[in-house]
């Protein structure tokens, strides 16, 4: 039986989203399109009458500005934000800033789906040499939060991400949602298909089949042990939501030219 509902989404598109790059830990800012998903993911949560008691959002601008902008569109900007790095999307190592489609041609399409959707495969680390080293570990953001800046990732698996975003889970949010709070969660793919995998009890192999589109929110209902009592729902037109989930599946695909 239903006694808990938390809503979470994927932040809106970014430049890099739409340039089909793996942004990862860059901190790239929503593009106006993501802007637009953001509010519209307000006006629908409104129309469902939501009123948040707390937000959860990681330390990158995306996932940041999603959530403001949807409390804007709910006229509640004063309900309280928390920002960990626990919630951070999925560090991508060395592939950060590569683009999928052209990985896909180097490397196969099943490999660019392992790399993005697989529980426990790696990819290869970043390395200071990497052009974007620097400008990730060298951000203040990272030195002021509760993990040693060595001790950081340089890489992820899915598996990574939940071991990593548990401790927050069970720690931070869980107990607000025990006690009634409505938490909104505004996060990225990743962090969210790994948070649905453990609250779902979705398998390791079942994992590489959920996709989330930007900028759509999720509902899910929990039972008195936080246990999913059904499936995630996305919230909107269903058949707009469908096509956005496969634009995000055939990122990591090559087009294939019309005949």
């Amino acid at each position: 039986m239903s006694k808990y509902k938390l809503i979470m989404l994927r932040h809106g598109e970014g430049a890099w989203n739409k340039e089909n790059r793996f942004c990862s830990w860059v901190d790239q800012k929503l593009n106006s399109e993501g802007m637009k998903e953001a509010r519209n993911c307000g006006k629908q949560l409104k129309a469902l009458n939501f009123e948040f008691d707390l937000v959860f959002t990681s330390i990158l601008n995306r996932s940041i500005h999603t959530a403001w902008l949807i409390l804007e569109e709910l006229g509640q900007e004063w309900v309280p934000v928390e920002s960990s790095w626990r919630l951070n999307e999925r560090h991508y190592g060395a592939l950060i800033g590569l683009n999928r489609e052209q990985m896909a041609l180097n490397h196969g399409e099943e490999q660019v789906r392992l790399w993005r959707r697989s529980y426990s495969v790696t990819p290869p680390p970043i390395e200071e040499s990497h052009p974007y080293y620097h400008e990730i570990y060298n951000d203040r953001r990272y030195k002021v939060c509760d993990t040693p800046l060595d001790q950081l990732p340089r890489s992820e698996s899915l598996k990574d991400v939940l071991e990593r975003l548990l401790p927050y889970w069970n720690e931070r949010i869980a107990p607000e949602v025990l006690s009634g709070k409505t938490i909104l969660i505004s996060a990225h793919g990743n962090s969210s298909r790994a948070l649905l995998k453990h609250l779902e009890g979705i398998s390791d192999e079942d994992i590489i089949n959920i996709t989330l589109p930007t900028g759509v929110p999720i509902l899910l209902e929990l039972d008195e042990n936080l246990h999913a009592v059904g499936p995630h729902q996305f919230l909107g037109n269903q058949e707009a939501i469908q096509a956005a989930i496969k634009k995000v599946e055939d990122q990591g695909k090559v087009k294939r030219a019309d005949k």
